[in-house]
Protein backbone atom coordinates (compact mmCIF):
# COMPACT_ATOMS: atom_id res chain seq x y z
CA UNK A 1 0.00 0.00 0.00
CA UNK A 2 1.06 3.81 -0.38
CA UNK A 3 1.97 6.25 2.06
CA UNK A 4 -2.55 7.63 2.29
CA UNK A 5 -4.54 6.50 5.17
CA UNK A 6 -6.30 3.18 4.30
CA UNK A 7 -10.23 2.95 3.31
CA UNK A 8 -10.72 1.75 6.89
CA UNK A 9 -9.40 5.03 8.26
CA UNK A 10 -11.19 7.20 5.76
CA UNK A 11 -14.34 5.82 5.93
CA UNK A 12 -14.26 5.61 10.22
CA UNK A 13 -13.69 9.29 10.22
CA UNK A 14 -17.02 9.88 7.77
CA UNK A 15 -19.70 10.55 9.02
CA UNK A 16 -21.83 9.21 6.50
CA UNK A 17 -21.87 5.66 4.57
CA UNK A 18 -19.94 5.43 1.33
CA UNK A 19 -22.05 3.37 -1.33
CA UNK A 20 -20.32 1.71 -4.41
CA UNK A 21 -22.69 2.45 -7.14
CA UNK A 22 -20.34 1.05 -9.60
CA UNK A 23 -18.29 -2.17 -8.18
CA UNK A 24 -18.31 -5.62 -10.22
CA UNK A 25 -18.55 -8.90 -9.88
CA UNK A 26 -16.24 -11.16 -12.20
CA UNK A 27 -18.37 -14.21 -13.08
CA UNK A 28 -16.53 -17.51 -12.39
CA UNK A 29 -17.06 -18.84 -15.55
CA UNK A 30 -16.99 -23.14 -14.85
CA UNK A 31 -19.43 -22.43 -12.43
CA UNK A 32 -21.55 -19.79 -14.61
CA UNK A 33 -21.54 -22.63 -17.61
CA UNK A 34 -23.15 -25.00 -15.44
CA UNK A 35 -26.23 -22.21 -15.38
CA UNK A 36 -26.20 -21.97 -18.88
CA UNK A 37 -26.66 -25.61 -19.47
CA UNK A 38 -29.58 -25.57 -16.92
CA UNK A 39 -31.21 -23.09 -19.66
CA UNK A 40 -30.58 -25.27 -22.42
CA UNK A 41 -27.47 -23.46 -23.59
CA UNK A 42 -24.44 -26.03 -24.79
CA UNK A 43 -22.95 -24.13 -26.47
CA UNK A 44 -18.72 -23.64 -25.48
CA UNK A 45 -18.73 -20.12 -24.07
CA UNK A 46 -16.00 -18.57 -26.37
CA UNK A 47 -18.48 -19.57 -28.65
CA UNK A 48 -21.52 -17.89 -27.45
CA UNK A 49 -19.98 -14.46 -28.98
CA UNK A 50 -19.80 -15.41 -32.16
CA UNK A 51 -20.57 -12.41 -34.47
CA UNK A 52 -20.85 -9.87 -31.37
CA UNK A 53 -19.35 -6.35 -32.53
CA UNK A 54 -16.19 -5.95 -30.40
CA UNK A 55 -15.86 -9.42 -29.17
CA UNK A 56 -15.87 -11.78 -31.70
CA UNK A 57 -14.97 -15.27 -31.39
CA UNK A 58 -11.60 -15.38 -33.58
CA UNK A 59 -11.09 -11.80 -31.60
CA UNK A 60 -7.81 -13.13 -30.03
CA UNK A 61 -7.31 -15.77 -32.22
CA UNK A 62 -6.27 -12.92 -35.52
CA UNK A 63 -2.50 -11.80 -36.23
CA UNK A 64 -1.80 -8.03 -36.32
CA UNK A 65 -1.56 -8.47 -40.39
CA UNK A 66 -5.38 -10.01 -40.51
CA UNK A 67 -6.95 -7.44 -37.89
CA UNK A 68 -5.75 -4.48 -40.81
CA UNK A 69 -6.89 -6.38 -43.37
CA UNK A 70 -10.42 -6.97 -42.16
CA UNK A 71 -10.22 -3.58 -40.13
CA UNK A 72 -10.97 -5.75 -36.49
CA UNK A 73 -10.36 -3.29 -33.45
CA UNK A 74 -7.83 -5.17 -31.44
CA UNK A 75 -8.31 -6.57 -28.26
CA UNK A 76 -6.66 -5.81 -24.98
CA UNK A 77 -4.48 -8.68 -23.89
CA UNK A 78 -5.43 -8.84 -20.36
CA UNK A 79 -8.37 -6.97 -18.42
CA UNK A 80 -8.14 -8.02 -15.01
CA UNK A 81 -5.69 -7.26 -12.33
CA UNK A 82 -3.67 -10.44 -11.34
CA UNK A 83 -0.91 -9.87 -9.27
CA UNK A 84 -3.19 -9.93 -5.86
CA UNK A 85 -5.34 -13.30 -5.34
CA UNK A 86 -6.89 -11.88 -2.91
CA UNK A 87 -8.44 -9.38 -4.61
CA UNK A 88 -8.96 -11.81 -7.56
CA UNK A 89 -11.05 -13.94 -5.47
CA UNK A 90 -12.99 -10.90 -4.56
CA UNK A 91 -13.55 -9.77 -7.65
CA UNK A 92 -14.98 -13.46 -8.47
CA UNK A 93 -16.55 -14.79 -5.35
CA UNK A 94 -19.35 -12.81 -3.59
CA UNK A 95 -19.10 -14.26 -0.01
CA UNK A 96 -15.42 -13.60 -0.13
CA UNK A 97 -15.97 -9.24 -0.96
CA UNK A 98 -18.42 -9.03 1.63
CA UNK A 99 -15.57 -10.31 4.17
CA UNK A 100 -13.50 -7.54 2.82
CA UNK A 101 -16.32 -4.56 2.70
CA UNK A 102 -14.99 -2.94 5.82
CA UNK A 103 -11.22 -3.03 4.82
CA UNK A 104 -12.07 -1.23 1.66
CA UNK A 105 -13.96 1.36 3.31
CA UNK A 106 -17.53 0.74 1.96
CA UNK A 107 -21.07 -0.05 3.37
CA UNK A 108 -22.92 -1.42 0.53
CA UNK A 109 -21.41 -1.81 -3.48
CA UNK A 110 -24.01 -2.25 -6.16
CA UNK A 111 -22.08 -5.04 -8.43
CA UNK A 112 -22.25 -5.01 -11.80
CA UNK A 113 -21.81 -8.36 -13.94
CA UNK A 114 -18.72 -7.99 -16.09
CA UNK A 115 -18.17 -10.84 -18.87
CA UNK A 116 -21.95 -11.47 -18.47
CA UNK A 117 -22.80 -7.61 -20.55
CA UNK A 118 -21.81 -8.92 -23.42
CA UNK A 119 -24.61 -11.67 -23.20
CA UNK A 120 -27.17 -8.27 -24.34
CA UNK A 121 -25.56 -8.29 -28.08
CA UNK A 122 -26.12 -11.82 -28.56
CA UNK A 123 -27.75 -11.94 -32.28
CA UNK A 124 -30.09 -15.31 -32.04
CA UNK A 125 -33.01 -14.63 -29.64
CA UNK A 126 -33.57 -17.40 -27.46
CA UNK A 127 -29.69 -17.08 -27.24
CA UNK A 128 -29.49 -13.83 -26.00
CA UNK A 129 -33.00 -14.27 -23.94
CA UNK A 130 -31.10 -17.62 -21.73
CA UNK A 131 -28.08 -16.46 -21.13
CA UNK A 132 -29.22 -13.41 -19.35
CA UNK A 133 -31.33 -15.95 -17.43
CA UNK A 134 -28.72 -17.92 -16.67
CA UNK A 135 -26.71 -14.65 -15.73
CA UNK A 136 -28.97 -13.66 -13.56
CA UNK A 137 -29.55 -17.00 -11.63
CA UNK A 138 -25.86 -17.75 -10.76
CA UNK A 139 -25.87 -13.98 -9.90
CA UNK A 140 -28.84 -14.97 -7.14
CA UNK A 141 -27.11 -17.62 -5.90
CA UNK A 142 -23.58 -16.55 -5.79
CA UNK A 143 -24.92 -13.08 -3.44
CA UNK A 144 -27.23 -15.41 -1.21
CA UNK A 145 -26.33 -14.71 2.61
CA UNK A 146 -24.75 -11.09 0.92
CA UNK A 147 -26.86 -8.92 0.30
CA UNK A 148 -26.66 -6.77 3.48
CA UNK A 149 -23.53 -5.47 1.56
CA UNK A 150 -23.78 -6.81 -1.60
CA UNK A 151 -26.63 -5.85 -4.07
CA UNK A 152 -26.48 -7.65 -7.51
CA UNK A 153 -27.62 -6.68 -10.45
CA UNK A 154 -29.89 -8.13 -12.71
CA UNK A 155 -29.08 -8.23 -16.23
CA UNK A 156 -32.42 -7.47 -19.02
CA UNK A 157 -31.73 -7.83 -22.37
CA UNK A 158 -33.95 -5.23 -24.23
CA UNK A 159 -33.81 -6.06 -27.57
CA UNK A 160 -37.85 -5.52 -27.99
CA UNK A 161 -39.90 -4.05 -25.51
CA UNK A 162 -41.63 -7.59 -24.94
CA UNK A 163 -38.34 -8.98 -23.88
CA UNK A 164 -37.09 -6.72 -21.67
CA UNK A 165 -40.16 -6.65 -19.66
CA UNK A 166 -40.29 -10.31 -19.05
CA UNK A 167 -36.92 -10.61 -17.97
CA UNK A 168 -37.38 -7.44 -15.70
CA UNK A 169 -40.30 -9.13 -14.10
CA UNK A 170 -38.70 -12.52 -13.38
CA UNK A 171 -35.27 -11.12 -12.05
CA UNK A 172 -37.42 -8.76 -9.59
CA UNK A 173 -40.67 -10.79 -8.85
CA UNK A 174 -39.14 -14.25 -8.80
CA UNK A 175 -35.65 -14.18 -8.41
CA UNK A 176 -35.92 -10.96 -5.77
CA UNK A 177 -33.53 -8.39 -7.49
CA UNK A 178 -33.43 -5.13 -6.84
CA UNK A 179 -31.29 -3.58 -9.34
CA UNK A 180 -30.87 -3.72 -13.40
CA UNK A 181 -28.72 -3.10 -15.70
CA UNK A 182 -29.87 -2.46 -19.26
CA UNK A 183 -27.85 -1.81 -22.52
CA UNK A 184 -27.25 1.56 -23.35
CA UNK A 185 -28.43 0.53 -26.88
CA UNK A 186 -29.56 -2.21 -29.09
CA UNK A 187 -27.08 -3.36 -32.37
CA UNK A 188 -29.12 -3.47 -35.19
CA UNK A 189 -28.73 -4.60 -38.75
CA UNK A 190 -30.18 -2.11 -41.85
CA UNK A 191 -32.78 -3.74 -43.60
CA UNK A 192 -31.59 -5.43 -46.49
CA UNK A 193 -28.08 -6.19 -45.05
CA UNK A 194 -29.56 -8.75 -42.55
CA UNK A 195 -26.70 -12.19 -42.74
CA UNK A 196 -24.52 -14.66 -41.33
CA UNK A 197 -21.46 -12.43 -42.68
CA UNK A 198 -19.63 -11.71 -39.67
CA UNK A 199 -17.25 -9.14 -42.12
CA UNK A 200 -20.41 -7.34 -42.98
CA UNK A 201 -21.47 -7.14 -39.34
CA UNK A 202 -18.74 -5.55 -38.17
CA UNK A 203 -19.65 -2.53 -40.37
CA UNK A 204 -23.74 -2.43 -41.12
CA UNK A 205 -24.87 -1.78 -37.93
CA UNK A 206 -26.93 1.34 -36.20
CA UNK A 207 -27.89 1.96 -32.88
CA UNK A 208 -31.11 1.76 -31.71
CA UNK A 209 -31.26 4.04 -27.99
CA UNK A 210 -34.68 3.53 -26.99
CA UNK A 211 -35.68 6.80 -26.96
CA UNK A 212 -35.10 8.57 -30.70
CA UNK A 213 -35.80 6.51 -33.88
CA UNK A 214 -36.32 3.61 -32.52
CA UNK A 215 -38.45 1.13 -34.67
CA UNK A 216 -39.79 -0.08 -31.05
CA UNK A 217 -42.03 1.45 -28.44
CA UNK A 218 -39.98 1.07 -24.97
CA UNK A 219 -42.58 3.26 -23.36
CA UNK A 220 -44.57 0.33 -21.79
CA UNK A 221 -40.70 -1.05 -20.70
CA UNK A 222 -40.45 2.55 -18.63
CA UNK A 223 -43.68 2.53 -17.36
CA UNK A 224 -43.06 -1.47 -15.81
CA UNK A 225 -39.39 -0.34 -14.24
CA UNK A 226 -41.48 2.33 -12.38
CA UNK A 227 -44.33 0.44 -11.50
CA UNK A 228 -41.89 -2.21 -10.44
CA UNK A 229 -39.68 0.38 -8.13
CA UNK A 230 -36.61 -0.12 -10.36
CA UNK A 231 -33.89 2.53 -11.78
CA UNK A 232 -31.98 1.67 -14.52
CA UNK A 233 -28.09 1.22 -14.63
CA UNK A 234 -26.65 1.21 -18.09
CA UNK A 235 -22.97 0.11 -18.58
CA UNK A 236 -22.20 -0.68 -22.40
CA UNK A 237 -19.28 -0.34 -24.55
CA UNK A 238 -18.55 1.50 -27.57
CA UNK A 239 -16.05 0.02 -29.07
CA UNK A 240 -16.03 -1.00 -32.70
CA UNK A 241 -17.61 2.58 -33.05
CA UNK A 242 -17.14 4.73 -36.26
CA UNK A 243 -13.60 6.34 -35.24
CA UNK A 244 -12.50 4.00 -32.57
CA UNK A 245 -11.44 1.21 -34.77
CA UNK A 246 -7.87 1.12 -34.05
CA UNK A 247 -6.44 -2.21 -35.20
CA UNK A 248 -3.05 -1.79 -33.56
CA UNK A 249 -4.22 0.33 -30.43
CA UNK A 250 -6.59 -0.92 -27.99
CA UNK A 251 -6.45 2.37 -25.73
CA UNK A 252 -7.34 4.68 -28.96
CA UNK A 253 -10.89 3.04 -29.03
CA UNK A 254 -11.49 2.10 -25.30
CA UNK A 255 -10.90 5.79 -24.31
CA UNK A 256 -13.72 7.59 -23.53
CA UNK A 257 -15.76 4.66 -25.16
CA UNK A 258 -18.52 4.10 -22.00
CA UNK A 259 -18.63 7.81 -22.21
CA UNK A 260 -19.65 8.11 -26.09
CA UNK A 261 -21.98 4.96 -25.58
CA UNK A 262 -23.52 6.61 -22.17
CA UNK A 263 -23.97 10.21 -24.19
CA UNK A 264 -26.03 8.32 -27.04
CA UNK A 265 -28.66 7.10 -24.19
CA UNK A 266 -29.06 9.97 -22.69
CA UNK A 267 -29.44 12.20 -25.81
CA UNK A 268 -32.06 9.73 -27.27
CA UNK A 269 -34.38 9.59 -23.74
CA UNK A 270 -33.80 13.33 -23.17
CA UNK A 271 -34.83 14.69 -26.95
CA UNK A 272 -37.59 11.82 -27.46
CA UNK A 273 -39.10 13.14 -24.72
CA UNK A 274 -38.70 9.84 -22.43
CA UNK A 275 -37.80 11.96 -19.42
CA UNK A 276 -40.91 14.21 -19.58
CA UNK A 277 -43.38 11.60 -20.23
CA UNK A 278 -41.72 9.65 -17.51
CA UNK A 279 -39.89 11.90 -14.57
CA UNK A 280 -40.17 8.98 -12.29
CA UNK A 281 -38.01 7.38 -14.04
CA UNK A 282 -34.06 7.50 -13.07
CA UNK A 283 -31.52 5.95 -15.22
CA UNK A 284 -27.57 5.53 -14.26
CA UNK A 285 -25.09 5.81 -17.19
CA UNK A 286 -21.94 3.66 -15.57
CA UNK A 287 -18.24 4.33 -16.18
CA UNK A 288 -18.24 6.83 -18.18
CA UNK A 289 -18.07 9.77 -15.54
CA UNK A 290 -19.64 12.88 -15.89
CA UNK A 291 -17.16 15.44 -17.69
CA UNK A 292 -19.59 14.20 -21.09
CA UNK A 293 -22.72 15.33 -18.67
CA UNK A 294 -22.07 18.55 -18.24
CA UNK A 295 -20.95 19.20 -21.93
CA UNK A 296 -23.67 17.66 -23.33
CA UNK A 297 -26.46 19.52 -20.52
CA UNK A 298 -24.75 22.81 -21.90
CA UNK A 299 -25.20 21.65 -25.51
CA UNK A 300 -28.42 20.99 -25.08
CA UNK A 301 -29.33 24.51 -23.69
CA UNK A 302 -27.56 26.15 -26.21
CA UNK A 303 -28.96 24.05 -28.96
CA UNK A 304 -32.57 24.94 -27.94
CA UNK A 305 -31.99 28.67 -27.59
CA UNK A 306 -30.77 28.55 -31.26
CA UNK A 307 -32.95 25.82 -32.72
CA UNK A 308 -36.00 26.02 -31.06
CA UNK A 309 -38.83 26.34 -33.47
CA UNK A 310 -39.44 30.29 -32.86
CA UNK A 311 -35.51 30.94 -33.35
CA UNK A 312 -35.52 29.17 -36.52
CA UNK A 313 -38.23 31.14 -37.67
CA UNK A 314 -36.92 34.44 -36.66
CA UNK A 315 -32.96 34.08 -37.76
CA UNK A 316 -32.69 30.94 -39.76
CA UNK A 317 -35.62 30.73 -42.52
CA UNK A 318 -33.99 31.87 -46.17
CA UNK A 319 -37.26 33.82 -46.87
CA UNK A 320 -36.17 36.75 -44.12
CA UNK A 321 -33.19 37.91 -46.20
CA UNK A 322 -33.81 40.68 -47.58
CA UNK A 323 -32.21 40.04 -51.36
CA UNK A 324 -32.09 43.29 -52.90
CA UNK A 325 -29.52 44.72 -49.62
CA UNK A 326 -27.66 41.20 -50.08
CA UNK A 327 -27.08 41.83 -53.58
CA UNK A 328 -25.73 45.21 -53.50
CA UNK A 329 -23.05 44.03 -51.04
CA UNK A 330 -22.40 41.18 -52.96
CA UNK A 331 -21.64 43.55 -55.97
CA UNK A 332 -19.52 46.06 -53.92
CA UNK A 333 -17.73 43.90 -51.77
CA UNK A 334 -18.23 40.17 -53.20
CA UNK A 335 -16.09 38.32 -56.04
CA UNK A 336 -18.89 39.42 -58.19
CA UNK A 337 -17.67 39.75 -61.69
CA UNK A 338 -19.96 40.98 -65.22
CA UNK A 339 -21.16 37.20 -65.50
CA UNK A 340 -22.92 37.06 -62.38
CA UNK A 341 -24.15 40.32 -61.92
CA UNK A 342 -27.09 40.26 -63.41
CA UNK A 343 -28.05 36.97 -61.14
CA UNK A 344 -26.95 38.22 -57.47
CA UNK A 345 -30.75 38.66 -56.46
CA UNK A 346 -32.12 35.11 -55.86
CA UNK A 347 -28.87 33.57 -55.60
CA UNK A 348 -27.79 30.38 -54.06
CA UNK A 349 -26.28 31.37 -50.98
CA UNK A 350 -25.64 28.48 -48.82
CA UNK A 351 -24.93 24.51 -49.36
CA UNK A 352 -27.51 23.56 -52.22
CA UNK A 353 -30.83 22.67 -51.59
CA UNK A 354 -30.93 23.82 -47.66
CA UNK A 355 -33.04 27.10 -49.00
CA UNK A 356 -35.32 25.46 -50.40
CA UNK A 357 -38.24 22.55 -49.72
CA UNK A 358 -39.03 23.94 -46.69
CA UNK A 359 -39.60 21.62 -44.18
CA UNK A 360 -42.93 22.07 -42.43
CA UNK A 361 -43.20 22.91 -38.93
CA UNK A 362 -43.79 19.46 -37.40
CA UNK A 363 -40.28 18.39 -38.90
CA UNK A 364 -38.49 21.50 -37.99
CA UNK A 365 -39.43 21.29 -34.33
CA UNK A 366 -36.85 19.05 -33.01
CA UNK A 367 -37.74 19.92 -29.34
CA UNK A 368 -41.09 19.37 -30.12
CA UNK A 369 -40.91 16.17 -27.72
CA UNK A 370 -40.23 18.13 -24.67
CA UNK A 371 -42.78 20.19 -24.39
CA UNK A 372 -40.57 22.99 -23.35
CA UNK A 373 -41.41 26.76 -24.63
CA UNK A 374 -37.90 28.03 -22.21
CA UNK A 375 -34.30 26.79 -21.78
CA UNK A 376 -34.12 26.65 -17.70
CA UNK A 377 -37.18 24.08 -18.05
CA UNK A 378 -34.15 21.55 -19.58
CA UNK A 379 -32.29 21.38 -16.60
CA UNK A 380 -35.71 19.67 -14.84
CA UNK A 381 -35.92 17.27 -17.54
CA UNK A 382 -32.03 16.37 -17.59
CA UNK A 383 -31.22 16.72 -13.91
CA UNK A 384 -33.73 14.84 -11.73
CA UNK A 385 -33.15 11.69 -14.58
CA UNK A 386 -29.82 11.20 -15.13
CA UNK A 387 -27.29 9.92 -12.82
CA UNK A 388 -23.33 9.53 -13.48
CA UNK A 389 -20.91 6.64 -12.53
CA UNK A 390 -17.77 8.30 -11.96
CA UNK A 391 -14.48 6.09 -11.25
CA UNK A 392 -12.41 7.24 -8.18
CA UNK A 393 -9.51 8.59 -10.12
CA UNK A 394 -11.11 10.81 -12.38
CA UNK A 395 -9.92 14.07 -11.72
CA UNK A 396 -13.42 16.01 -13.13
CA UNK A 397 -16.17 14.37 -11.24
CA UNK A 398 -15.97 17.56 -9.23
CA UNK A 399 -17.49 19.48 -12.71
CA UNK A 400 -20.40 18.19 -11.18
CA UNK A 401 -20.59 20.03 -8.42
CA UNK A 402 -19.86 23.53 -10.24
CA UNK A 403 -23.24 25.04 -10.16
CA UNK A 404 -21.37 28.33 -11.31
CA UNK A 405 -20.40 26.72 -14.53
CA UNK A 406 -23.09 24.94 -15.87
CA UNK A 407 -26.40 26.85 -17.27
CA UNK A 408 -29.21 27.99 -15.10
CA UNK A 409 -27.12 26.81 -11.52
CA UNK A 410 -27.61 23.24 -12.41
CA UNK A 411 -25.48 20.05 -10.51
CA UNK A 412 -25.65 16.94 -11.58
CA UNK A 413 -25.46 13.84 -10.25
CA UNK A 414 -22.09 12.36 -10.01
CA UNK A 415 -21.84 8.72 -7.81
CA UNK A 416 -18.90 7.04 -6.63
CA UNK A 417 -17.81 4.15 -8.79
CA UNK A 418 -14.95 1.50 -7.66
CA UNK A 419 -14.87 -0.26 -11.16
CA UNK A 420 -12.94 -2.96 -8.34
CA UNK A 421 -12.24 -6.25 -10.83
CA UNK A 422 -10.97 -4.38 -13.77
CA UNK A 423 -7.52 -3.25 -14.80
CA UNK A 424 -7.55 0.04 -13.71
CA UNK A 425 -8.09 -1.59 -10.14
CA UNK A 426 -4.62 -2.77 -9.31
CA UNK A 427 -5.62 -2.65 -5.32
CA UNK A 428 -8.88 -2.39 -4.13
CA UNK A 429 -7.79 -1.06 -0.65
CA UNK A 430 -6.78 1.91 -2.44
CA UNK A 431 -10.03 3.26 -4.49
CA UNK A 432 -11.27 5.29 -1.51
CA UNK A 433 -8.27 7.40 -1.12
CA UNK A 434 -8.47 8.10 -4.43
CA UNK A 435 -11.91 9.44 -4.09
CA UNK A 436 -11.03 11.41 -1.14
CA UNK A 437 -8.20 13.29 -3.02
CA UNK A 438 -10.80 16.54 -4.03
CA UNK A 439 -12.20 17.27 -0.83
CA UNK A 440 -8.77 17.05 0.65
CA UNK A 441 -7.31 19.72 -1.88
CA UNK A 442 -10.54 21.66 -1.72
CA UNK A 443 -12.00 21.09 -5.09
CA UNK A 444 -15.23 19.45 -3.74
CA UNK A 445 -16.64 20.28 -0.22
CA UNK A 446 -17.44 18.07 2.12
CA UNK A 447 -21.31 18.16 1.17
CA UNK A 448 -20.41 17.63 -2.52
CA UNK A 449 -18.34 14.58 -1.13
CA UNK A 450 -21.00 13.40 0.80
CA UNK A 451 -23.36 13.90 -1.97
CA UNK A 452 -20.58 11.95 -4.56
CA UNK A 453 -19.71 8.72 -2.16
CA UNK A 454 -23.14 8.52 -0.63
CA UNK A 455 -26.39 10.72 -1.45
CA UNK A 456 -26.86 10.80 -5.27
CA UNK A 457 -26.57 6.98 -5.27
CA UNK A 458 -28.95 6.66 -2.07
CA UNK A 459 -31.01 8.92 -4.33
CA UNK A 460 -31.15 7.20 -7.30
CA UNK A 461 -32.14 3.78 -5.53
CA UNK A 462 -34.58 5.28 -3.50
CA UNK A 463 -36.35 7.62 -6.02
CA UNK A 464 -38.05 4.51 -7.12
CA UNK A 465 -37.77 2.57 -4.09
CA UNK A 466 -37.88 3.71 -0.79
CA UNK A 467 -37.24 0.09 0.91
CA UNK A 468 -34.48 -0.34 -1.00
CA UNK A 469 -31.61 -0.22 1.24
CA UNK A 470 -33.73 -2.09 4.01
CA UNK A 471 -31.41 -4.34 5.90
CA UNK A 472 -28.18 -2.56 4.36
CA UNK A 473 -26.16 -0.12 6.68
CA UNK A 474 -27.51 2.83 4.80
CA UNK A 475 -31.15 2.32 5.98
CA UNK A 476 -30.65 4.28 9.14
CA UNK A 477 -28.72 7.05 7.08
CA UNK A 478 -31.00 7.72 4.58
CA UNK A 479 -34.70 8.68 5.60
CA UNK A 480 -37.85 7.18 3.54
CA UNK A 481 -39.68 9.42 1.50
CA UNK A 482 -42.36 9.60 4.12
CA UNK A 483 -39.43 10.43 6.14
CA UNK A 484 -39.43 7.78 8.72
Amino acid sequence: MSDRPSAYEIRSRLDHPVIDADGHTTEFVPALAEYLREVGITTEFDRLFEGVLGAVADWYRTTPEDRAAKHMTKPPWWTRPMRNASDRAAASFPRYLRSRMDELGCDVSIVYPSTGLAFFQLRDADLRRGACRALNRYHRDAFDGCTDRLIPVAAVPTHTPEEAIEELEYAVLELGFKAVVIPTYNLRVPAGLEGDDADLRRWAFWLDTYGLDSPHDYDPFWRRAIELGVSLGTHSQGNGWGSRRSTSNWVYHHVGHFAASGEALCKALFLGGVTRRFPELRVGLLEGGVAWGASLYADLVGHFEKRNLAAIKENLDPSLLDQAAFAKLAEEYGPVGPATRERIEGALLTTPGQNQNRPDDAELDEFAALGIDDAAAIKDLFVDSFFFGCEADDALNALAFKSELLPHGARLAAMYGSDIGHFDVPDMREVLAEAIEPLEKGIMSPDDFRNFVFGNAARFYTDTNPAFFEGTPVEAAWPKRDGT
